[in-house]
Formats: structure tokens, sequence, C-alpha cells
């Protein structure tokens, strides 16, 4: 079994050493809530790689940003190269919800727009966490969203092994319906092609590297990694896994059995409306769902699948539906980074995804099913985590409560820096004080964080200070993930100096 390894040229100062002994004893007794109380700078990160390597558990850690979650994630990879450490967050760089306005009679169509990278890193994840233990998965509060159920997503793998007698055309089925796509042509993530007595799959979570199958006859003569774009032999293999190109996938029977019940619930929809008088809402959600169901039929899948995800794991009404903690071993250990502000997060995401979707189906868009494809309850998040470390430098009440026997505190700094002294000066000419203030710092090779209000006041502050020569950039919500994560790399690195953007410091 893989252990956790810290590979660092630092070691653990100021606090670090007794907040990694208290927190690590914590846990491995058995406490179910910690509290680790670190200033902003003390090396709160450092500290929960070494408590992580010290009781080794597989660990999953949640930001309150995709921002934060890419630079602990950054973080984590340096400080275990040996390790699996996965990014967890959602895939959309654009998302408009299903949505329906009474008022108005509008529907407003799901429209999205998926980052095929971010998506490579979640099934990268949840691959992961399911064929090892030391790993850690840095996520989002979107982690607590319903995805397919890891028993199923497991029970779809495919393992390929040399000299093994399968029959061609069954793998290829098997592939499909793991939501592989057959192209031969454009060989990209997701897919796999067809060349004779060789077939070509592209694992939905690698980046460049493929899995060749030479048969012969029904026998497999070998298998290999290969390198997507030239389709060199990178390595020989003796066997290998496949997992589903989905999240949402299901076998013949679970498909038949999850028709069958969306089937039931449609009828009684049907009867419902009509002994409403409600007769377009009846013909709608009879059109809709029917349209659905065919498609499911035919390919294994529809647009919008995850509204009939209760069906699809056969699940009863009300029970919280599986999500990326459901594919962890029961023993494994959370981490809330800045929790003041992730928690809050937590409790707010099920009420206003409920509100939307309850509007839908009440007038006759989904089924009242529609409803279990959710986030998680906070209660039903408090039910599944059985241990949590709560990091933040200013932990609100319920943390201080549910932690106060195994609060650990992180003060002196490794650096032994204490906190810097805060000026106050007037608003009059602020813009052209802090042209000067940039000029000072750009000559010892520093950086400058620029905080504003408004989205519209950091690009304009950015496009003035551009105009007088500065090298600057921009940070809010409309950049999408990665490309944040360039911006942050590139400020470190000083392709530029200074940044400017909203709540920077949080």
């Amino acid at each position: 079994m893989s252990k956790f390894k810290v590979v660092s040229d630092f070691s653990p100062k100021g606090d670090q050493p007794n907040a990694i002994d208290e927190l690590s004893n914590h846990i491995l007794s058995g406490k179910q809530h910690n509290v680790l109380l670190g200033v902003t700078g003390s090396g709160k990160t450092f500290t929960m790689a070494n408590v992580i390597a010290r009781v080794e558990k597989p660990t999953l850690v949640i930001a309150p940003n995709k921002t934060l979650a890419a630079q602990l994630y950054n973080e984590f990879k340096l400080i275990f190269p040996e390790n699996a450490v996965e990014y967890f967050v959602s895939y959309y760089d654009y998302y408009q919800p299903e949505a329906y306005i009474p008022s108005s009679d509008t529907y407003i169509q799901k429209d999205s727009s998926i980052n095929e990278m971010i998506d490579k890193l979640r099934h990268s994840a949840t691959r992961s966490v399911l064929s090892r233990r030391d790993v850690i998965v840095v996520a989002s509060v979107s982690c607590i969203f319903g995805i397919g159920a890891p028993e199923d997503y497991l029970s779809m793998r495919i393992n390929i092994e040399n000299d093994e007698k399968i029959n061609r055309d069954r793998m290829l089925l098997d592939l499909v319906t793991m939501h592989y796509e057959r192209n031969d042509f454009d060989f990209h993530r997701g897919v796999f092609r067809v060349r004779g007595d060789r077939i070509e799959i592209f694992p939905a979570y690698e980046e460049t590297k493929a899995i060749r199958v030479d048969f012969f006859g029904d026998q497999i003569e070998s298998i290999a990694e290969i390198d997507s774009l030239r389709g060199s032999v990178i390595k020989k293999l003796e066997d290998v896994t496949i997992f589903p190109a989905s999240h949402y996938v299901a076998n013949k029977t679970r498909l038949k059995q999850a028709t069958e019940t969306i089937i039931e619930e449609l009828k009684l929809r049907i009867d419902y409306f009509r002994e409403e008088n409600k007769l377009i809402e009846a013909q709608r959600i009879e059109e809709r769902t029917n349209f659905d169901l065919e498609m499911i039929l035919e390919l294994g899948y529809c647009n919008g699948i995850e509204n009939y995800s209760r069906h699809l794991t056969q699940r009863s009404q009300g029970e919280p539906p599986p999500t990326l903690i459901d594919y962890f071993p029961d023993d494994f250990l959370v981490f809330f980074d800045e929790s003041h502000i992730s928690m809050p997060q937590l409790r707010a995401m099920y009420k206003g995804d409920r509100s939307r979707k309850k509007t839908l189906v009440e007038y006759g868009f989904r089924l009242p099913s529609a409803l279990a494809n959710r986030p998680l309850k906070f209660e039903e998040c408090k039910n599944v985590i059985k241990q949590a470390v709560y990091v933040s430098a200013t932990p609100a009440d319920y943390e201080l409560e549910k932690g106060k026997d195994a609060l650990v505190e992180q003060i002196a700094r490794p650096t032994g820096l204490i906190d810097p002294e805060i000026e106050i000066r007037s608003a009059t000419n602020q813009v052209d004080d802090l042209y000067e203030e940039i000029i000072f710092r750009h000559k010892k090779d520093e950086r400058v964080l620029v905080t504003t209000l408004t989205k519209r006041m950091a690009e304009d502050l950015t496009e003035y200070y551009s105009d007088l020569g500065i090298k600057v950039r921009y940070l809010h919500a409309d950049i999408k993930t990665l490309e944040r994560m360039d911006i942050i790399k590139d400020l470190r690195t000083g392709s530029f100096n200074v940044l400017i953007g909203i709540n920077l410091l949080r």
C-alpha cells in the first residue's frame, strides 16, 4: 500500500510542529470535529499536508471557491509528488440552469459550456479515490452535489488482461455502455477507434495517454500505453482497468428497471395534472419524458439524464443522492479550508437548488423525482462526514462549538514575521497615490494587490494603469477557472507586478 510522502525543502517551524502533533493525535484518537485556528501566513497548508502524511487517511479538502481550490491543488501537488493529488470542481465554464418563469410564461432551456480539462480532472479524481488510498482530492463545495452512484461507476469498469479470451465485439459494446463513443478519425478523450484487430481507447481521465489493445482472434495479444498524438508506445502493460466516461452509467438491467419506474411515475403525474384540469402541463410532461425515455433506451443516456438519477440509482424518495463523498472509504478525512466561508455555503446550496426545480415540476417540465438530483442537505453532510478539520484564521461559532475539545492554535509564523502595519489614507487622489506606491514597490521587484468594490472598477483601473506602462492584470468571477490559475502563477513569477480584483485577500 502506497503511503503519503511529504517532499519539501522546508521543515515545520514556529507553531507548526505542535499543531501537527496535536491535530494528528486528535484525529488518530477518533475526534470527529477538530479546529486548526491559524493566522494568515502561518503555513496552515503545510501543516495540513504533514497531518495527512501522519494519519495516513484518504483526504478530501473542501475550499470555498475554485481559485482557492486551484491554489491548494498546486501546493499539494508539489508537496506530494509521489501520491495522487486530484482536483474536483464544477466543470462548467458557463452554466444557465433550466428554469421556468410563470409570470411571463418563459421557459429557459439549460445551456452550458463544459471545460474539457476540468471534466478530465473530475474523472481522474473519482478513479483515484476508488483505486488507491494515498489520495488527496481538493474540491469546491460543488462536491456535495449529486453525481452517479460509486457502485455503478465501479461495476461498469472493465479489466483487460494479456492473453485473456474475450470477443472483440463484446469489448466494443462494453465501451459504448460505459459512454465511450466510437470515432475512427478524431481521437480525443472519451472515444475509442478500431483498426482491424486493434482497439485504441482514450480514457476520460487521461490527457495525453491512451490504451492500445491488440487481438488475435478472440484472444488479447498485447496491451500498451501509447502517446495519444503520435501513437508511439510508452510502455507495455500486463493488464489495465478502464473506468467509465460518465459518472451517470448503468448496466442494461438497471436501465430497464429505471425506464419502468420512470414510466410508472409519468403515469401518476399525468393523472394528477388531468385531475387538476392542467391539460397543458399533462401534455408537456408526457411529451418531454417520452422523448427522454426513447433516448435512454436507444443510447443509454439523454440530455439532462441527471434528473432521472433517483431511478437510475434505485433510491427511495427523500434518500440523499450519491456524491463525491460516497466514493471515499469510511475512514476518510475532510479539511474545510476557510471554514468560516465554506460551511455557510454548504448550508445554502440545497435551498437555492430546490426553489428553481420546484417550479419546473409544478408546471410539467420535470417529474417530481428530478428534485432528487440535488446537493446534500447540511444535516446529510454531517451524517456522511465522520472526521473533519475546520481550518480558518477566524472560525465561526459553529466550528468553535463543535471542535472546542480539539482546538489547535497556530499563531507564530515559521518566518517569525508579525502582522503588517495597517495605514488608513484619505480617498482624495487615491488613484495617483496608489500609482506612486506601485512604482515604489516595482523598483524593489515586489508585487501589489489592489482590491476594488466592483468588477467594472477593477477593469477600468487595470486599463488606466496599463496605459501608464504598469504591468497589471485584473481577476474576478468572469475569468475562467483555469485562466485564474495562470494569472496567479504569472503574478508569482513576475510576468506582471500588479493584480487588481475583488476579495483578493479572502
